[in-house]
């Protein structure tokens, strides 16, 4: 939506490395490892970035573990600015468990701690955006607020 206000295209960067590998994220994660699979996200991002350097405006959606994954965010600084869409975790495990494509919150302990490990970094992010609702066009709203697309 927020791409659609502003007129820039959007890439959700996992879809990406979907195509770009012809295997799902789950069988990625089953096959070569979370390793494997955030080097492969990495790739993916950096050629995001490139084209983000040749002038592609592009609002980009990243994975969970994209951005505070070791080098992604020094990258994304020179590529942009980022924001983090603060929901609390209550609301993402509502939403997590209508999916099950998403290999690292099979386990409900786990994914608590693997958030609260990921705080730090998320909290690095050029903007921080509450996320009180599920409503899109609220949190896009929130967004263009900051000014930043003016």
């Amino acid at each position: 939506m927020l791409a659609d206000e502003i007129g820039w295209r959007f890439v959700d960067l996992d879809d990406r490395i979907v195509e770009d590998q012809g295997l799902t994220i789950n069988s990625i994660f089953e096959q070569f490892g979370e390793a494997t699979f955030r080097g492969m996200e990495t790739k993916a991002m950096e050629g995001l970035i490139r084209e983000v350097h040749r002038g592609k405006a592009t609002v980009a959606a990243l994975g969970g573990g994209a951005f505070p994954w070791p080098g992604n965010r020094e990258k994304l600084e020179d590529a942009g600015v980022s924001i983090w869409l603060d929901t609390p975790m209550e609301r993402i495990e509502e939403r997590i468990a209508r999916h099950t494509h998403r290999p690292l919150a099979r386990d409900t302990e786990r994914f608590r701690n693997l958030f609260q490990e990921r705080l730090a970094a998320y909290a690095q992010a050029d903007y921080q955006v509450k996320v009180d609702s599920d409503e899109a066009a609220e949190v896009v709203q929130k967004i263009l607020a900051l000014g930043l697309f003016d």
